[in-house]
């Protein structure tokens, strides 16, 4: 976003922007930045919290009214009341009762099975994160929850389904679909008491549900497809979208 913004600039539109990462907006140097100490994914803080985030968002749109560029890097001076939260004793705990994965999830369709009892576990609880607040992130693939685990759970299966959109490639479909599955769970997970910080979801996602270790199986399926499909976007998403890098050495674990 960095390099776009010196573009932009140069057709007269001014341009501010959030930073995760200070190292690499200093290599950038856009015009206006705002570098905020939250953990990646999470530009705004955390999640829920609309006041702290409209906080986030009004002092990087303030640096739009500064006039003593050319680089302005402004540092924004407060922790995610997550992090805050966490500190006090008061973090993030999810009691939902999820029944264990079988032993081989690989065997006779068992990825499937333990996936549909799992979002059977999450649906009250997904339905009431819908209800609270309104929204919802899942909508990216078209499916329904239960069609996104069919689709899914095919490339596991050793078949190739059909592309349910004529709009884009399959690996395009494929993501729209894992980032879906993924928000169903978060959704439900995040309905619980006290807030999560993004590096506690992600470890029980990937690393306590069904779900979390079918993403682990499709990786080298998605790269064999890639390979010998030659669709860009599906090596894209299989080596950099599919799992986080601070989750892969899980499957680095599995195969030691």
């Amino acid at each position: 976003m960095g390099g776009l913004a010196h573009y932009l600039e140069d057709e007269g539109l001014a341009t501010t922007q959030i930073s995760l990462i200070r190292p690499q907006t200093e290599n950038t140097r856009p015009p206006r930045a705002l570098w905020v100490p939250f953990e990646l994914g999470r530009p705004l803080g955390a999640p829920n919290d609309p006041a702290f985030q409209a906080k986030v968002l009004r002092a990087a749109l303030a640096l739009l009214l500064r006039q003593d560029g050319p680089v302005i890097l402004k540092d924004f001076p407060e922790d995610a009341p997550a992090a805050t939260a966490a500190e006090n004793g008061e973090g993030w705990f999810c009691p939902i009762d999820l029944p264990p994965p079988p032993a081989d999830l690989a065997a006779g369709g068992g990825f499937k099975a333990a996936m549909e009892a799992e979002i059977g576990g999450l649906s009250t609880w997904y339905d009431i994160a819908l209800r609270e607040r309104g929204r919802t992130t899942m909508g990216l693939s078209g499916m329904s929850i239960g069609e996104i685990t069919d689709f899914v759970c095919a490339f596991l299966d050793g078949h190739v389904p059909d592309n349910p959109r004529d709009d884009q490639s399959l690996g395009q479909s494929l993501k729209f679909a894992v980032e879906d599955l993924k928000a169903y769970y978060r959704e439900a997970a995040g309905a619980q008491p006290g807030q999560n910080t993004g590096k506690e979801m992600n470890d029980w996602f990937y690393g306590n549900t069904a779900a979390g270790k079918a993403l682990y199986a499709l990786w080298p399926i998605a790269n064999d497809l890639a390979r010998q499909s030659g669709d860009e976007f599906m090596n894209i998403f299989a080596n950099r979208l599919l799992i986080p890098a601070s989750q892969k050495y899980r499957a680095e674990k599995a195969e030691a």
